[in-house]
């Protein structure tokens, strides 16, 4: 197969948990046909390559790439009447569709839902709880800690297997720390190794056992500056934080994103009393984008995501990767299966592409 040429056959087959016996019954081909795209002697015509992507869930864009090319989602267009009511949403925010009549209605949701949270339960005291529905034990469910916001989405698609997700808004340090304590089945982090440049593992490896915990990637995301619609403060860089006329909002201690901004300052030389709102804190990447936003503040350091879901501008610093650790022992858990295996499904990956900043080549791959 040419040099050019990108074969991700084998791993999106491990991905699906088929042996290329299997993969080759399902597609209609023969076991050599497998072994040898997999082995790079042989290029496959339409017809084989699309019989292989269908059996894999995937795009043949995600079997077969041109080398360093993203996989961009293939995405439908459909003309839309926007929801009066709300300010118009930029290019690239998120929308939610419904069909009305005949007219196809987009709607932008808040990204800071003003309705009562889903609960089973309220407090009757420091350590007491009164459930709503008896009969209820609760096992169907995992919890998940993490900052991403985007692992709303695999949620959605993972309900859709019988599973539901419990998700606490936790930072990378706080969340692998809970994991740690026995607290939550699945921790979420992107806690980058500032001598080795490498992500997640290493503070895994200072926190944990050796082979205790499986590291499995989400996605690789953009992480930057998010500045205000039009960039009216002209800023161009960490350097420009410095500035008296520019005011951030920092993240808290333990959070990625604040070890990346202190990275980049040490990196520039600058103190952090010369960045004005060092000291003020937002408690993950939306609440610190919704105070650019609102105008408390002129920037912050957030994800392209983030930056999208309100119209915001965004200069990047750094791709990094978000991984999901799981407890060894807790892999044979069938919801623990059950979200592994969305992982690998083009429609899961298609929607956290299509939000813009993410790059699902590696989700679903295991780290660790």
């Amino acid at each position: 197969m040419p040099s050019e040429i990108e074969n991700h056959l084998t791993r999106l087959r491990h991905k699906r948990g088929l042996s290329a016996a299997q993969l080759a019954q399902l597609a209609g081909v023969s076991r050599q046909t497998v072994y040898a795209i997999e082995a790079g002697s042989y290029i496959p015509n339409t017809t084989v390559a699309l019989r292989l992507a269908r059996v894999l869930e995937a795009q043949v864009e995600n079997l077969f790439s041109l080398a360093g090319e993203m996989p961009t989602p293939e995405l439908r267009t459909e003309r839309v009447k926007l929801l009066p009511g709300s300010g118009r949403p930029a290019a690239g925010q998120p929308v939610q569709l419904c069909r009305v009549g005949r007219q196809m209605i987009a709607s932008a949701p808040e990204a800071a839902p003003w309705y009562f949270p889903a609960s089973d339960a309220v407090m009757s005291g420091s350590s007491k709880v009164q459930v709503f529905h008896d009969g209820d034990d609760f096992r169907g469910r995992l919890l998940v800690a993490g900052c991403d916001p985007a692992i709303s989405v695999l949620a959605r698609h993972v309900q859709a297997a019988g599973v539901e997700l419990v998700l606490a808004h936790r930072n990378s340090s706080q969340s692998l720390a809970l994991l740690k304590d026995g607290l939550v089945h699945v921790a979420g982090t992107h806690l980058r190794d500032e001598s080795s440049g490498e992500s997640n593992l290493p503070e895994i490896g200072r926190l944990f056992p050796k082979r205790s915990v499986a590291v499995v990637t989400f996605a690789v995301w953009e992480e930057g500056i998010v500045i205000a619609r039009g960039n009216p403060k002209s800023i161009r860089g960490v350097e420009d934080l410095a500035r008296p006329d520019i005011e951030i909002v920092n993240r808290e201690t333990g959070a990625g994103s604040r070890r990346l901004l202190d990275a980049e300052l040490h990196r520039l030389g600058i103190g952090a009393r010369k960045v004005r709102g060092y000291e003020t804190e937002a408690p993950g990447h939306l609440p610190a984008a919704w105070q650019v936003r609102s105008g408390d503040a002129d920037c912050c350091i957030a994800t392209r995501a983030a930056a999208r879901v309100f119209g915001l501008g965004f200069i990047p610093l750094t791709s990094e990767r978000y991984d999901l650790a799981i407890r060894r022992r807790d892999l044979d858990l069938p919801a623990v299966a059950a979200l592994l295996d969305v992982l690998g499904r083009a429609s899961f990956r298609r929607e956290l592409e299509g939000l813009g900043g993410y790059d699902t080549r590696g989700t679903g791959e295991r780290m660790l």
